[in-house]
């Protein structure tokens, strides 16, 4: 793998980067400035978080998308298929719903926390997540927003998901499931489950996001993307 080198104003930082392509690489004489470095990170971060707000925080946003769509935690999951055939598919169906709707009703909200996290991008930063593997913009993102986003979303899942009133039977039967090992201690509440798989599913869409700039910065439109995501 060839060195990606950048520019500082004292002289060159040399770090391990992607290999650029022979035209790409001689249009940038092989050089990157942690300027550079910095701009494209921050516009790979704001499209990717954008998008993602976008795309799940939308009716069906998790519902309707397997990849992220929350189902019941655990043993649950396999009990409500038997509960459907006692007369109850109506009502774990309603639970589904709402905690889907919870997660696409609370992603909003992640916009500019999200948005504040590529304010406060260092220079460091950049250089790591340039220099990192397909995935260093969602794991930045996770890392800087997952514990405030938390605090924000809770409220949120907690007022759908007591609309429907087979949520406080959830957590009084995940509660006894969960002394018994079977359901994760975390997943005992529903409105803390939904909560975190909720922010599973953004940082999730992000990585997607940003692997579709690190594949095709090119196809981006942007120059900046290009220049410093380009092979």
């Amino acid at each position: 793998m060839k060195r990606r080198q950048f520019t500082t104003a004292g002289g060159s930082l040399l770090v391990w980067g992607w290999a650029h392509s022979p035209a790409a690489h001689a249009a940038l004489g092989g050089l990157l400035s942690e300027g550079d470095a910095s701009l494209g990170v921050k516009t790979a971060l704001e499209r990717g978080a954008v998008a993602a707000v976008g795309l799940l925080g939308q009716t069906d946003g998790f519902l309707k998308n397997p990849k992220v769509m929350i189902p019941l935690p655990g043993f649950l999951n396999d009990a409500a298929k038997l509960l459907k055939f006692t007369g109850q598919q109506k009502r774990v169906d309603e639970l589904v719903m709402a905690m889907n709707r919870a997660a696409e009703a609370a992603v909003p909200e992640a916009k500019a926390l999200l948005l504040d996290a590529v304010k406060s991008l260092s220079v460091a930063d950049a250089v790591k997540i340039v220099r990192g593997n397909d995935t260093s913009v969602t794991q930045y993102f996770s890392t800087k927003t997952r514990a405030p986003l938390g605090e924000r979303f809770l409220p949120i899942v907690t007022t759908a998901t007591e609309k429907v009133s087979l949520a406080d039977k959830y957590n009084a039967v995940a509660g006894k499931a969960s002394g018994l090992g079977l359901v994760k201690k975390e997943d005992a509440n529903i409105q803390s489950y939904v909560t975190r798989k909720a922010l599973d599913g953004l940082y999730w869409m992000i990585g997607e996001e940003e692997k579709k700039i690190r594949k095709d910065p090119i196809g981006t439109g942007s120059d900046i993307l290009s220049k410093v995501f380009g092979r």
